[in-house]
């Protein structure tokens, strides 16, 4: 069967190329972004891919052009597709339809640390020898790739709240039918495309309406917001953690070492790489979900010691001149708390530099514009930047900030800025959902320049 996928070097959709691949499906795909290490990746795995998108990149002979949710009506090729009655599905009703009818889903769903619960997640089923399936938003450190079929049952999915496609405005999670469902956090989140939180609670519920019976919750017991969820139905047991059923103490202050209780018994002990209270929480739902999968508690335990973690979660990506750079994808207010509390407790009282690019889509609207200060309040220095097209200015932001606070137009300006007042044993974090323009090799080069 031959399949032509509408914006292949997305994340999500390369995920699903490499999927339909293996799977031996004849792979096509076009995107306007056709860059590594996606476009790489793919091409490695005999998926040929089109820059742009033109309509005649589609074969004559395709049996489903796979549409991703960057397509919309007027492109060219969506008004080619629809003219001729070409059959079409969107990226999750293909998914669903092709590999997870059949599955033993787990799927992780949450504004926050979908990404990272998917891979410990994944992980703890492989180190039980379970070869899970998985398809995530990110590359896990453990298994160097986005996406694998693996063998049945299981298949674990991050479950994102985004909507599907052009045609069909419903979040992408609904099409999943998880058996195992990870709710990990919810708030306000996408305001380009959700009025306010009540609607995303309304997509969260239409994902419990399908958990069946014979599955299995596994709910954030600090989330109010999660609460008002199951309010308004749920026929699935649950379990809840950070809260509840699945608790940690942290047995230090970084989180790198926490015991694990389960209705108030003990459990065992994690010791590990992470950092942070949030990745502690993960971890729970991680090891309340795998249980329900069958993998008892201290194997799950065992397995954490070896997680490493997805590419651009706290990732170090450099030293020079004795400061450290690391990368992280925060872009919302409570990651980015999270994120810089956790680094705190690890270097103590070492100078944190912040770096923050505004750059999802909530965050150019200026929804959190409120809450950025008091979110970077762990930060001794905060360099934000000033995109172009971002539809606020930050100079509040400075203000409130005070002598903490700076602001730049230009990022190879900001590298220079940021260099000239570092010394050694500070920490740079740079926060993005992007590219950032580079900074993170800018810093470096000009940190080992310096120490020169």
């Amino acid at each position: 069967m031959k399949i032509h996928i509408l914006g292949i070097c997305g994340t999500f959709m390369g995920g699903i190329a490499l999927l339909a691949r293996e799977k031996g499906f004849d792979v096509s795909g076009s995107d306007t972004n056709v860059y590594p290490p996606m476009s790489t990746m793919l091409e490695q795995q005999g998926i040929t891919i089109m820059e742009g998108y033109d309509p005649a990149h589609i074969p004559a002979d395709v049996d489903c052009v796979v549409v991703g949710n960057v397509m919309k009506r007027g492109l060219a090729v969506v008004e080619y597709l629809l003219g001729r009655n070409l059959p079409y599905r969107s990226g999750p009703q293909w998914l669903y339809e092709n590999l997870l009818q059949d599955r033993w889903v787990l799927a992780v769903a949450g504004t926050h640390g979908k990404t990272t619960t998917s891979g410990m997640l994944a992980w703890i089923l492989e180190q039980a020898g379970l070869e899970p399936g998985f398809l995530i938003g990110g590359v896990p450190e453990n298994f160097g790739c986005s996406a694998r079929l693996g063998q049945l049952p299981f298949f674990v999915v991050e479950a994102d709240e985004y909507d599907t496609a052009f045609f069909d405005k419903r979040s992408k999670f609904v099409h999943y039918h998880p058996r195992t469902v990870i709710l990990n956090n919810l708030e306000y989140d996408h305001a380009d495309i959700f009025p306010n939180l009540d609607a995303i609670k309304t997509q969260f519920h239409h994902l419990m309406r399908m958990v069946p019976g014979n599955g299995l919750a596994v709910v954030n017991g600090n989330a109010s917001s999660l609460q008002d969820v199951l309010h308004m139905g749920c026929w699935t047991p649950v379990e809840t953690f950070a809260h509840g059923d699945w608790q940690a103490e942290c047995l230090s202050p970084d989180g790198s070492s926490f015991e694990v209780s389960h209705q108030g018994q003990p459990q065992g002990v994690v010791h590990w790489e992470l950092m942070g209270r949030h990745n502690v929480d993960n971890a729970l739902a991680a090891i309340a979900a795998a249980r329900h999968a069958g993998v008892p508690v201290v194997e799950a335990i065992r397995a954490l010691a070896s997680f490493r973690n997805v590419k651009r979660r706290m990732q170090l990506q450099g030293e020079a001149g004795g400061v450290r750079v690391y990368d992280d994808f925060a872009h919302h207010p409570t990651a980015i708390s999270t994120t810089l509390d956790g680094l705190r407790a690890r270097v103590g009282t070492n100078r944190i530099i912040a770096l923050l690019e505004p750059r999802s889509n909530t965050m150019r609207l200026g929804v959190h514009k409120d809450a950025l200060a008091a979110s970077l309040a762990a930060a001794d220095e905060v360099w934000l930047y000033q995109p172009p097209g971002l539809d606020w200015t930050l100079d509040p932001v400075v203000q409130a900030l005070g002598d903490r606070g700076h602001q730049v137009g230009d990022v190879d300006e900001l590298a220079v800025q940021v260099v000239q007042g570092a010394r050694a044993g500070d920490h740079v974090l740079v926060m993005s959902n992007g590219g950032f323009g580079g900074i993170h090799e800018k810093l470096l080069d000009r940190l080992a320049g310096k120490a020169v």
